[in-house]
């Protein structure tokens, strides 16, 4: 086929449905990255959060997306891609626009109805449910809207479309925060997904094509979530009372919880696991380690090396990193069997932080986050590979959901052992340096385990299609 005759192929494959979900896409991860990339600043410097509160509340806004992404496909199945995607930009815009607006006052009588803490925590929880339904509604845009023979063409978009909005936001989040002030970056963010809103409602027409499966009932997903879980009546009603516990140390900061009660919740939720579920809880400490650039780095940057470095724009490098160098990484890797990328990305990204360990300067971080960016691009791809090989045959989309899962683990443990590193070594010890080795020595440690997962218990691991109960 020549050039011509592919560009054709490729110019009439799609449906103007898919690229005008795609062209969104770039907009709503422009907010969310640009929002992120700011965030434990705006938190420490102009709400006046302590290092450990700004770790937690920074990993609450960034774990919550993926627990929700669970259940997302399944609401925009049934509400539809088209009503989906505009009821999802209208809960960003007013989301976005709360954050920006949370020391306002106009707010005033209702943040003083509560802690401050549980305030922003709600607050920061609702850009995650209009994320989780853009995710599902743009991917399902992207296998209906286009034609089998440029399908996989299709998701190259998409994730290209992901990885420019990535590398985007930061940079416009930098050029906010400079010229407007930080809390303006979060209504920048509002205003450019009130203008999907609009691309939604005018452009946008309902993909749909013969043969598609009914969508599937929530109390359907509810089933497979559990079937997933493994032993759901333990895991579950434990999950709930250390959530629990968790939301009264909000509303009542002076007590505390005894440590052994935590480990006790742990050892019991991770008695109740499935082997999947063993896996993914290994794996959530690569994203311990990954969400830190967000959590820890911008606070150590401007307390540790420079305070008016242009920490966003530092944080541009792995988006970038990932646009240029995604295809020829893939081509050097695609030998190595799945699981071993997986091992060797989470070695490669957590060693990465000892770069900014050993030389503790703004270049530091940037060579550091490139090196990170590397780690996710040999791992990234090769984890959805092998968890679309475990899933039993109509349980594709409920593992593909669980996939996220330790995405949101990691944000929202990355939170809280962020802010008490940065709280111990830099606030206490002053000893900043050692937040980096910490943070490399739990990627490794992630990577050991998985190592040993790999030879003990997934090598007599049943069949995919026996593996939900197992």
């Amino acid at each position: 086929m020549t050039v011509s005759e592919r560009f054709q192929e490729i110019r009439t494959g799609f449906e103007s449905s898919f690229w005008v979900a795609n062209l969104s896409e770039i907009f709503e991860r422009l907010a969310y990255y640009g929002a992120f990339a700011s965030l434990a600043l705006y938190l420490q410097d102009q709400l006046n959060f302590s290092t450990e509160q700004t770790g937690t509340l920074t990993g609450i806004f960034g774990g919550m997306v993926w627990f929700l992404a669970i259940f997302g496909g399944a609401a925009a199945d049934r509400l539809g891609f088209r009503r989906s995607l505009s009821i999802a930009y209208l809960i960003l815009t007013a989301a976005y626009f709360l954050v920006g607006s949370i020391g306002a006052p106009w707010l005033a009588p209702v943040r003083n109805l509560m802690p401050l803490g549980l305030f922003v925590g709600i607050i920061l929880i609702l850009p995650a449910l209009g994320v989780s339904l853009v995710k599902p509604c743009v991917v399902g845009t992207t296998a209906r809207a286009s034609q089998e023979n440029v399908r996989s063409i299709g998701y190259s978009i998409y994730y290209t479309m992901v990885n420019i909005g990535g590398a985007a936001g930061p940079y416009f989040a930098s050029w906010s925060h400079r010229h407007l002030g930080v809390a303006n970056v979060y209504r920048v963010a509002a205003l450019s997904v009130f203008a999907m809103f609009f691309l939604i409602l005018c452009l946008f027409r309902e993909p749909r094509k013969t043969g598609d499966k009914p969508a599937p009932q929530i109390a359907e997903v509810a089933r497979n979530f559990c079937a997933v879980v493994g032993n759901y009546r333990l895991v579950l009603p434990t999950f709930l009372a250390a959530l629990l516990l968790r939301v009264g140390l909000w509303i009542y900061p002076n007590l505390s919880v005894p440590w052994w009660i935590w480990v006790g919740l742990l050892a019991l939720i991770l008695a109740g696991f499935s082997r999947f579920m063993w896996f993914l809880a290994l794996f959530s400490g690569y994203y311990i380690v990954y969400w830190q650039m967000y959590i820890s780095l911008p606070g150590y940057i401007h307390g540790y090396i420079n305070p008016h470095a242009d920490v966003e724009l530092v944080l541009v490098t792995v988006g970038l990193t990932v646009i240029c160098l995604t295809l020829a990484m893939n081509l050097l890797t695609r030998r190595i069997p799945a699981f071993h990328a997986v091992i060797l990305g989470t070695i490669i990204s957590s060693a990465a932080w000892l770069i900014l360990a050993f030389q503790p300067t703004v270049w530091g971080a940037v060579l550091s986050l490139f090196v990170v960016a590397i780690g996710e691009i040999i791992q990234a791809p090769r984890y959805y590979e092998y968890i679309s090989e475990l899933a039993p045959l109509g349980q594709q989309g409920t593992y593909m959901g669980f996939a996220f899962l330790p995405i949101g683990i990691g944000s929202l443990i990355g939170g809280w052992f962020g802010g008490t590193l940065l709280h111990h070594f830099g606030e206490v010890t002053h000893q900043p340096a050692r937040i980096w080795w910490c943070v490399a020595a739990v990627g490794l440690a992630t990577a050991a385990l998985l190592w040993i997962y790999d030879k003990v218990v997934r090598k007599d691991a049943p069949a995919p299609g026996q593996y939900a109960r197992a």
